[in-house]
């Protein structure tokens, strides 16, 4: 699950900064300069997506639902928030806060491959999945709300939109930036007393030092999303998981980052990543998640596992023992 965005925009606090030097926490297993550290998103190979431009979509019956689907993802909570116009079934989130720009970003979740991707063996549910099952999933997990009508209009043209941004990729290309970027594990676990520091000084001045985010002038959706309590994402959400929230974070914060020119140190996007996850949210019933343990990912925060290591150290990590035994 961030634009109008989880926007962590760059505050002169002389104090913080003093702070920040002189928490110097573990280093990055591989480098030994976390200033310099680049996340695995910036070897950069040549087969690079890029969305159509939005001013190609057609003035015809199959635009006005293509546009259609484009604002639904951009201004879900206009339509499905507390005071949706279609439903009240989510929670004033929208699907861009998660997938930038509209999902045309790299390294933020983008759409490109979405629509060739399906129908899609999950290992979660154990099941093959339709593509409206997992816009189903986003609404229940990282929208903390309830399963819209996937036979219905919007759910279709959110599809709409999906296939027209997603237009000429086929059923297994490798495409380049499609979900976040991957960070090195640190050799120590997520500091969340360094991440309040780096919080404070860096996102607090759009999402507020309760989290809270700033709610849009019309109150109907977040002009910055809400990053914990009951208006944010669920702890079933795939930004739960702190190595999916650190990459988001380190390739897409401060606003007008990018992978391209990150502002943040791989370790301070780790541990912002983890104070914001420890801070309280609702909770999703996951008893049916990860039947097959051994599948769990190694970030997955709760039991049981396959290997002997503690919820804790799921979480927060360190995660690089739990990878030599896992193989993942």
């Amino acid at each position: 699950m961030f634009s109008r965005r989880l926007c962590f925009v760059l505050m002169p606090l002389t104090l913080l900064v003093v702070l920040l030097s002189c928490h110097q926490g573990p280093k990055s297993i591989l480098s030994n300069k976390m200033a310099a550290t680049k996340s695995l998103s910036q070897n950069r190979p040549g087969n690079t997506w890029k969305a159509p431009d939005t001013n190609a979509i057609p003035n015809t019956a199959a635009g006005i639902e293509i546009r259609y689907g484009k604002d639904l993802l951009a201004h879900t909570a206009k339509y499905f928030g507390p005071k949706g116009s279609v439903a009240q079934i989510s929670n004033g989130m929208n699907c861009q806060n998660c997938h930038l720009d509209g999902g045309a970003k790299l390294f933020a979740n983008n759409y490109s491959i979405f629509i060739a991707g399906y129908p899609k063996w999950s290992d979660r549910s154990t099941t093959l999945q339709p593509a409206t099952q997992r816009i189903a999933d986003c609404f229940m997990r990282s929208l903390a709300g309830k399963m819209p009508d996937t036979s219905g209009r919007e759910v279709r043209a959110i599809l709409a939109y999906m296939k027209w941004i997603g237009q000429g990729v086929k059923k297994g290309d490798k495409l380049y930036g499609t979900s976040v970027g991957k960070l090195p594990f640190m050799d120590a676990a997520a500091d969340t007393d360094r991440g309040r520091i780096v919080y404070i000084a860096k996102c607090k001045v759009c999402h507020g030092a309760d989290g809270k985010g700033l709610p849009a002038a019309d109150k109907r959706e977040y002009t910055y999303p809400p990053l914990w309590g009951p208006h944010s994402y669920n702890d079933g959400a795939g930004m739960y998981r702190l190595r999916n929230l650190a990459g988001f974070v380190k390739d897409n914060m401060p606003f007008g980052a990018s992978y391209k020119s990150p502002q943040l140190t791989d370790e301070e996007a780790w541990n912002v990543a983890a104070f914001i996850n420890t801070q309280p949210r609702p909770h999703f019933d996951q008893h049916n998640d990860w039947k097959k343990i051994k599948t769990k990912p190694i970030d997955y925060p709760f039991g049981p596992y396959a290997d002997g290591f503690s919820e804790k150290q799921h979480k927060y990590g360190p995660f690089g023992s739990i990878l030599k035994v896992s193989g993942q």
